[in-house]
């Protein structure tokens, strides 16, 4: 059996009764692929949860500390020069720190601070890999030699000393420089799969169309060749998300990423890893949520990768 291809606009055909003396219904029904994509997202019913789970971390980690704060008079930067290691309680929901600082508000602003850099690194990495992959397919010839020569060349490089590196030196710009030397090694794997794809647009009809009616090539790869490739990218963008969470909190761990006096959950982890067992509030928040956002942003990604796939059976049916 064929799979069907994947239009802007689908046609679900709806059953006739047979039942005598019954007037049939209109022979189709037309939805716009937004309308069916999201009927066939909101069947899976993990995806919803961790739709759920996902929004209330942004809610948490951006509206948290300003309620927080209003509440209990405690942000991520201020001392509690009376609590040493309390465990959690009213005045402080996940406990105090070595030096008294309030766990609650470390952990919304380190979360708050991998969200925001996961967001970025995923943006700007699949941004450039959609436009990198196009113009190597589309152009051909050196274009195409010499894009994925340097598509191979930062492939071998091993990113994560390389980013190790050269963050020491830019620690005084901030998180931002992070964010950028994340990203440029995040894109380059979809960038091949885009470049593929694009060969095989670039001879479809409408393309052809575009060319002889006089319009650019610009017009062509951002009008034509990318937006059609729009569900790869989305879930691409989706699962960049984690992956540059994971990698943040990977540096920041070994003390490369976020610096003091600013928090992630990387460096918050790793300041609670040696006291894990004896105070374990200096721990498990932050690491459970970091298992959290990861966890809700993959699952929300492999739902997004069968809403889109027309040909996929496990988002359900689409009528």
């Amino acid at each position: 059996m064929t799979a069907p291809a994947d239009p802007l606009v689908v046609a679900d055909e709806v059953a006739v009764s047979d039942e005598p003396g019954q007037k049939p219904p209109s022979a189709v029904v037309v939805r716009g692929r937004g309308s069916l994509v999201f009927r066939r997202f909101r069947r899976n019913k993990a995806a919803l949860v961790a739709l759920v789970i996902l929004v209330l971390l942004f809610v948490a980690a951006f509206l948290g500390p300003v309620v927080y704060k209003a509440i209990t008079g405690w942000t991520y930067s201020s001392q509690d020069y009376s609590s040493f290691l309390k465990p959690p309680s009213g005045s402080h929901w996940f406990g105090t720190t070595q030096i008294g600082q309030d766990v609650f508000a470390q952990t919304m602003r380190g979360l708050q601070k991998s969200l925001i850099i996961g967001l970025l690194v995923a943006l700007i990495s699949t941004g450039l890999a959609a436009v990198v992959g196009a113009c190597a397919g589309y152009f051909g010839g050196w274009v195409d030699r010499a894009l994925m020569w340097g598509v191979d060349l930062l492939l071998v490089i091993p990113s994560f000393l390389i980013v190790a590196i050269i963050s020491t030196a830019f620690q005084d710009a901030g998180w931002i420089v992070l964010v950028f030397l994340i990203a440029v090694f995040a894109w380059m794997i979809t960038a091949r799969i885009i470049r593929g794809m694009t060969l095989s647009l670039k001879e479809r009809e409408f393309v052809l169309a575009a060319s002889y009616s006089g319009v650019s090539s610009a017009g062509i790869i951002f009008r034509h060749l990318i937006p059609n490739m729009s569900s790869l990218l989305i879930i691409d963008a989706t699962i960049a998300v984690a992956t540059a969470i994971i990698a943040e909190t990977g540096l920041s761990y070994f003390g490369f990423g976020v610096q003091p006096p600013d928090v992630s959950l990387g460096n918050l982890i790793a300041d609670g890893t040696r006291s894990a067992f004896t105070f374990p509030w200096l721990f498990m928040f932050s690491g459970g949520l970091l298992v959290a956002t990861t966890l809700a942003v993959s699952v929300i990604g492999d739902a997004l990768r069968d809403a889109l796939d027309p040909s996929s059976t496990r988002a359900g049916s689409t009528k």
